[in-house]
């Protein structure tokens, strides 16, 4: 792969002296343009570690003459928003959950904070989706237990359900009618098929009719003649499509047996009533909510 320096015949450039397979290096200068360059990224670079945090030493490296560092960047922009949302979270502070959902601006940074809250405290049982599951409620439908207007839910948020905790907290107990012996297997079959038939659910007629006739007796004072719920009792509606715990024949009759209560802390405590409030308006946003009836 080497060769004598010579002429080439073609261009009439001398060679560097190496070859390879025939092919001849010419011996051309380097562009003036790319020499230019290389000159100017050179001294560009010896500017940059000059202004610029740059030479490692043992324990630190040099500062530079402006003392810039993107840790330092990330800081005072993390202090500006700080600075705006204690703005922000002062007025949340002030102002009931109805003003801020008036407010676009307002409205909008507590639903922003409020995605951040639920995802860190509330997935883990109403889903990423809030979409709830076998026996966590639905977040983004109008059924709601103890009511789905903004102050009902802001309630609810801040003293939880069947909290150990909170003495305001929202609670019910529907009774053990099998455990308990309450009602014979006979009359819970009977109830269940009448359960089943105002959710329009497939059902036995003759033990429905049955079945009414109890339930008027033991269950209408908490869901209602019709089967329409209570929110101030938190007694969830039967006459629509949505159950908490299943709408089965076998699931709606191993409730009332022996009735499941759920539990959900009271937020207020942990979290704080700004953040309470920012939690109400994203559970808002997911586009449920009633100002009557109540839900799973």
């Amino acid at each position: 792969m080497s060769g004598n320096n010579e002429i080439d015949d073609i261009s009439g450039t001398a060679t560097t002296g190496h070859e390879w397979d025939g092919i001849k290096e010419l011996n051309n200068p380097m562009p003036r343009w790319w020499l230019w360059t290389l000159y100017a990224t050179i001294i560009w670079s010896i500017g940059y570690t000059i202004v610029y945090p740059a030479w490692p030493g043992l324990t630190t490296s040099t500062k530079g003459l402006w003392e810039w560092s993107s840790r330092g960047q990330l800081r005072n922009a993390l202090d500006s928003v700080a600075k705006t949302n204690e703005v922000l979270n002062t007025q949340l502070a002030a102002l009931d959950i109805n003003a801020i959902l008036a407010d676009e601006k307002l409205r909008n940074y507590a639903v922003a904070a409020g995605a951040s809250l639920y995802k860190i405290n509330c997935v883990q049982c109403h889903g990423s989706g809030a979409q709830g599951g076998l026996g966590y409620p639905n977040l983004n439908d109008d059924s709601w237990l103890w009511g789905g207007t903004p102050d009902q839910v802001l309630l609810t948020l801040k003293h939880g359900i069947r909290s150990l905790t909170d003495a305001e907290t929202r609670d019910s107990m529907m009774p053990s009618f099998g455990k308990d012996g309450i009602l014979e297997p006979a009359g819970i079959t009977a109830v269940t098929n009448y359960v089943l038939q105002m959710g329009a659910l497939e059902h036995d007629v003759a033990l429905a009719a049955t079945g009414a006739i109890i339930f008027t007796e033991n269950c209408a004072a908490c869901h209602g003649e019709k089967g329409e719920g209570n929110i101030e009792l938190g007694a969830p509606q039967l006459n629509d499509a949505i159950w908490l715990y299943g709408g089965t024949a076998e699931l709606i009759e191993a409730q009332i047996i022996a009735p499941r209560h759920g539990m959900m802390p009271a937020w207020e405590p942990r979290l704080g009533e700004t953040k309470v409030k920012q939690l109400t308006a994203y559970v808002m946003s997911l586009g449920g909510g009633a100002t009557s009836g109540s839900g799973p």
